[in-house]
């Protein structure tokens, strides 16, 4: 099926260039939110940032519009430039997720439902924890996140995050019992060789861990040796995140483990109304819709967590270039994620 090619979308792309051009890395959201906050305003509609910095326009809650203000570092300088598929837009966050932002945005003022920017979804999600904590469920929820204009995202792993710590004395390198950075090593192989998958297994099906930081040596005073090893273990639906903390406490032997967060997976039915809803609006556009798993987590996670009501993901832009040094985002895809965006909005309401 051939893809139609709405007229260029100057509002959208007017807004997607205002929100890119404003840094908002975590946790510095708040001048970004206040423009975001004013668009709603220039469309007369009620709007406020409450007391953790998120955007909210509360209206028609057949449908919940959210996606992230925050970005990951990075100055990429903001442009537009030519490419294959026309014009795009460069910048830190044009992709993850300022266009997904901006698309629903621009189709929550023209449609009249309710909207929300949350902050923090790149560290701790601490927008969407607030939310979820201080309002009822709307009737549905579309989460704001690259999926390309014609994908629509129905699941994502969850995340087990942890602090190993271990501490040995202090002695002779030549001596064989092991030290605690040692004891850092064994743990956390054992913990590979726990989830070990084999190739066959799709990796959204898989626990994946990760070690992210460690550090480790002699104390100051010379007396002990001294390990930390940050740890995150990704969780298919298949599993909780208890099961995954239970398997890798199996493996201590030495040294303690405090479990500092956990979001739990998440895997929506494709037979929702909010999911059909979006394959009919993107067949409408000319896209043939296609049905994703993310390995990441998102807020999606948080508010399936909380929230008994149907949701998936979607938003424009390719997630291969999510913080990625060459994220852009071609403005034709925003221009047709919002279309689709307001014709669901239309049916849901």
């Amino acid at each position: 099926m051939s893809e139609s090619t709405p007229s260029p979308d100057e509002e959208a792309r007017d807004l997607l260039e205002t929100l890119v051009s404003i840094p908002s890395p975590t946790p510095e959201e708040t001048e970004c939110a206040e423009a975001l906050a004013g668009f709603f305003e220039s469309h007369g509609r009620d709007v406020f940032i409450d007391e953790v910095g998120n955007v909210r326009a509360p209206a028609d809650d057949s449908v919940l519009y959210t996606s992230h203000i925050d970005t990951v570092p990075g100055d990429i300088p903001v442009r537009i430039e030519d490419g294959d598929g026309g014009p795009a837009l460069w910048g830190r966050g044009s992709v993850d997720a300022k266009g997904p932002l901006t698309a629903l945005a621009v189709a929550a003022v023209r449609t009249g439902v309710s909207f929300v920017g949350v902050v923090g979804e790149e560290v701790d999600s601490r927008g969407a924890r607030h939310l979820v904590a201080d309002r009822e469920p709307p009737d549905a929820v579309v989460n704001g996140e690259p999926s390309g204009c014609d994908g629509i995202t129905l699941g994502y792993r969850g995340i087990l995050q942890g602090t190993y710590r271990a501490r040995s004395a202090s002695g002779h390198t030549s001596r064989p019992e092991n030290n605690a950075i040692q004891d850092a090593v064994e743990w956390w192989s054992a913990v590979e060789s726990r989830f070990e998958a084999d190739d066959d297994t799709p990796v959204f099906e898989r626990v994946t861990p990760k070690p992210v930081d460690i550090d480790g040596g002699v104390t100051d005073d010379g007396l002990a040796v001294e390990t930390t090893l940050e740890a995150q273990l990704r969780v298919p639906p298949s599993m909780s995140t208890d099961a995954v903390r239970a398997a890798a406490d199996e493996e201590l032997e030495t040294g303690t483990v405090t479990w500092n967060d956990a979001v739990e997976p998440t895997m929506q039915s494709p037979r929702t109304p909010v999911a059909r809803a979006f394959r009919a609006a993107i067949r409408k556009q000319g896209g043939d819709p296609r049905l994703l798993r993310k390995t990441g987590t998102a807020d999606m996670n948080i508010y399936a967590g909380e929230w008994d009501c149907p949701m998936v993901t979607y938003g424009p832009g390719d997630s291969d270039l999510d913080h990625a040094p060459d994220e852009h985002l071609p403005l034709a895809e925003l221009d047709r994620s919002v279309a689709v965006l307001e014709t669901v909005a239309e049916e849901l309401a």
